[in-house]
């Protein structure tokens, strides 16, 4: 079974988040790691990185359309909220704790990619239509 990649994906506005959120998770990591933060802080980090990676990965290789067991678009925005609410709750204790530069500086990608999950999740969600008829531009000459 070939894998169909999609060489599209990582320029569209979706891969774009996901990259972007890959991204500040990685660095939310190093800075809370570097400091030795909070476990909590750090475990965060980590599972937005790796679940982040997995989800882009399942669109890159076009995995979406072999795995019919599974509403993914759905999953991956439901996904994106979990993480927001846990990501503005950590963003806003490390901001406020700043026990060292470091947590500060961690705190503030949690925020940063608290935006970016939001983001991803209403267009993920914008995107759905629940088997609605979707709307055609139908013009006639």
């Amino acid at each position: 079974m070939p894998l169909d990649v999609n060489k599209e994906f990582p320029r569209s506005l979706r891969g774009g988040l996901k990259l972007g959120r890959m991204l500040l998770a990685f660095m939310a990591f190093v800075s809370f790691a570097a400091v030795r933060g909070h476990e909590a802080f750090v475990t965060l980090g980590i599972m937005e990185f790796v679940i982040t990676t997995l989800f882009f990965l399942l669109y890159l290789l076009g995995l979406q359309k072999k795995l019919h067991f599974f509403f993914w678009p759905l999953a991956d925005a439901f996904n994106s909220l979990v993480a927001a609410l846990f990501l503005i709750i950590v963003g806003l204790c490390a901001t406020l704790i700043k026990t060292n530069t470091g947590t500060l500086v961690g705190g503030v990608f949690c925020l940063m990619l608290f935006v970016l999950s939001v983001a991803d999740a209403v267009v993920l969600l914008k995107m759905i239509t629940f088997n609605k008829e979707t709307r055609r531009n139908t013009t006639q000459n």
